[in-house]
């Protein structure tokens, strides 16, 4: 292992000499994979500073304006569960032991992906991103936390523990996007959020084994669909508002949206030991998938990337698309002989648009475009880049599928996980003046965006 990390490193270092020119790849080798998805990974973590005076450990640089081209906290839990998927698919540990210490320095002080240093703008969404990276540690050993740390398994407990009793009945139920009443965006119930609990629920109940998990994601996905996000040719939307009985359906399509909620599928489709229903609505969602993110079969981001309207968010989001369609074709393997070939028709394109910046190398996100690149950079597209590159070695070489307890799961859970948490969001003190205007211009900014460049989709 040792031999191959500084082989790897060589290669990193090697590209980022004077030398400029575009990444290539033989997708047919799985060396090839593997170095250049180590040079992308390379470039992404030039952009982490926490392990330098004056960052913050496991997070990103950020949130906008401080920086401008900073990063909201979600971003930086996604960050790590992509890291963590690195590891698994290529054996390089050279990032292991950063992730685990960003992610433990990010756990909160009641133990459940809820730091109160981000109270201001903090999501269900957010949350559940952390906690999906948490349940892809435990799916994949990741390395344990240190001794008297909650584990891997009792972290993505904890998210689904404090997420389980926050849906209310107005829309007939569901997820707050925000966690905390005080917060623009409060009074939005979308897709994603759901999204992330029917995800964290559906892979626990596989996990675990433990029915109960089921019947919460099973609830979630008759709530989504009863409330129109995801309608009946299984587009999934983002979302509406309370006071509109969440009727005031925005209309965008996001990647991750779906994506979260295929691969929730394919774990029920999984834990069910094949049920037709689970099976017929994960290919539904995966014709849905490929329609409206597959043009020319390469994966594309439908809402932004024509004329790179894209927040700091949505760059990342292809990242998710191709890391959840892997793991889709490893617990449904049904799915498999479809999903190949959009992996590897994606992944040739990615590679090519890595041909930008300084170095020469830097990864945009407009992968139909080849190697012009598109002059964008950031964690976002080098995380998708490198996700599109290093699930193409499913079909080179074993990649063992997401383990359960029953498999060689040996993370430590704890049932009971999140129990120190408020359980009520409205019985919390608002914040001062100043944090809550702090808090309105960061979430107002995402919803004046979105409306600004995507409310027409809703019409």
């Amino acid at each position: 292992m040792l031999s191959t990390l500084v082989s790897r490193a060589a290669t990193a270092l090697l590209l980022g000499s004077s030398t400029v020119h575009a990444l290539t790849v033989d997708i047919t080798s799985s060396s090839s994979i593997k170095d250049t998805a180590a040079t992308i990974a390379y470039d992404m973590m030039t952009f982490y500073k926490g392990n330098q005076s004056g960052g913050i450990i496991g997070v990103l640089p950020g949130p906008p304006p401080d920086p401008p081209t900073g990063y909201y906290w979600w971003e930086s839990g996604a960050m790590w569960g992509t890291l963590i998927d690195y590891w698994h698919y290529t054996g390089d540990s050279s990032y292991n032991d950063v992730t685990a210490k960003g992610i433990q320095a990010q756990v909160g002080e009641d133990l459940d992906m809820m730091p109160r240093n981000w109270s201001q703008s903090m999501g269900n969404d957010d949350q559940g991103f952390w906690g999906m990276t948490a349940m892809s540690a435990a799916e994949t050993n990741f390395q344990n936390p240190p001794a008297g740390s909650p584990g891997w398994l009792a972290l993505a407990q904890a998210v689904f523990n404090t997420q389980a009793r926050r849906p209310d009945d107005l829309c007939g139920g569901g997820l707050r996007w925000q966690v905390y009443p005080y917060l623009t965006g409060y009074d939005y119930k979308n897709s994603i959020a759901n999204g992330c609990f029917f995800n964290i629920a559906a892979r626990l109940a596989r996990y675990t084994d433990n029915h109960t998990y089921y019947e919460h994601a099973e609830t979630t996905w008759d709530w989504i669909r009863n409330v129109g996000y995801m309608n009946a040719d299984y587009h999934v939307y983002d979302g509406g508002h309370i006071q509109h009985n969440c009727t005031d359906i925005n209309k965008v399509e996001f990647s991750y949206n779906i994506a979260v909620w295929l691969l929730g599928a394919a774990n029920m489709y999984n834990y069910t030991n094949g049920s037709t229903i689970w099976e017929e609505r994960v290919n539904l969602l995966l014709n849905s998938t490929f329609n409206t993110f597959f043009p020319d079969d390469i994966a594309y981001e439908v809402a932004c990337e024509p004329k790179l309207t894209c927040t700091t968010d949505m760059y990342s989001f292809k990242a998710y698309l191709t890391r959840w369609l892997a793991a889709t074709s490893m617990v449904a393997p049904f799915t498999r002989d479809r999903i190949l070939p959009k992996l590897k028709t994606s992944a040739v394109a990615a590679a090519k648009q890595c041909s930008g910046g300084a170095n020469g190398r830097m990864c945009g996100v407009s992968w139909s475009k080849g190697e012009v690149w598109d002059g964008t950079q950031g964690v976002g597209q080098q995380m998708a880049a490198m996700s599109a590159l290093f699930v193409n070695l499913l079909p080179l070489q074993y990649v063992a599928p997401p383990l359960t307890n029953a498999t060689g799961g040996t993370s430590e859970g704890n049932p009971d996980a999140g129990s120190h948490s408020v359980a009520n969001p409205e019985a919390l003190k608002p914040p001062t003046g100043g944090d809550r205007a702090g808090a309105g211009i960061v979430t107002t900014l995402v919803l004046v965006g979105a409306t600004a460049m995507f409310g027409w989709m809703s019409l």
